[in-house]
């Protein structure tokens, strides 16, 4: 081997840890980024949004708050909130919400969906419970027109076995909740916005 201090198990995790064959590849191509950061690092962030969660028992009660406040839900949002991984709280609790741009997490150029998520967790951020997904739907009825936010989750797997997160958009048609795909070599954009639970 060429490099003598890395062993085999090391290069495989590297293999890993960049998505594995399509994940390299979009590494050697310049899609994906490795930013290093100083382990003296810290970052601040803003609250962007405080919601609630627990506020409704399980999946077919937020679905029928959604329906009864006039929101729309796309095929794959109602999938994915169909799903036994989809979970709600067990009791009313307020958690606080960070509203970033792939760019504003260190990547210039755009990020996969892990780069991005494992970036805002080295800067003390969460991923999301998908609850908050229906919920910041309920609770953002005043969402700029134009604006789509992913919500940085466990991705759920959705009927057609692709993984799958929530997005809660507006769009000509109205204010809606749906779903993208999730898996973790998928390139976003600069631009694309993504939410994060603030840790505690």
């Amino acid at each position: 081997m060429k490099y003598n201090d890395l062993s085999f198990g090391q290069a495989e995790a590297v293999f890993n840890k960049l998505g594995g064959a399509e994940g390299v590849m979009e590494f050697l191509s310049g899609k994906t980024m490795v930013v290093k950061v100083p382990s003296d690092e810290k970052t601040s962030f803003n609250v962007w949004k405080t919601i609630k969660l627990g506020t409704h028992k399980d999946a077919d009660a937020l679905r029928k708050a959604l329906k009864k406040a006039d929101f729309k839900i796309g095929d794959w949002g109602n999938d994915i909130l169909s799903k036994p991984a989809f979970t709600v709280a067990s009791a009313e609790e307020e958690i606080q919400l960070v509203n970033l741009s792939v760019a504003d997490l260190g990547f210039k150029e755009g990020a996969n969906y892990e780069n991005i998520c494992s970036k805002a967790k080295e800067l003390g951020l969460e991923l999301c419970p998908n609850e908050v997904g229906p919920q910041l739907r309920l609770q953002y009825k005043d969402q700029p027109k134009g604006e789509y936010l992913r919500i940085a989750m466990e991705p759920i797997t959705g009927s057609d076995g692709r993984l799958n997160f929530f997005s809660v958009g507006h769009d000509d048609d109205g204010l809606w909740l749906d779903g993208l795909y999730g898996f973790s070599v998928r390139f976003w954009r600069a631009y694309d916005r993504f939410v994060f639970r603030l840790r505690k």
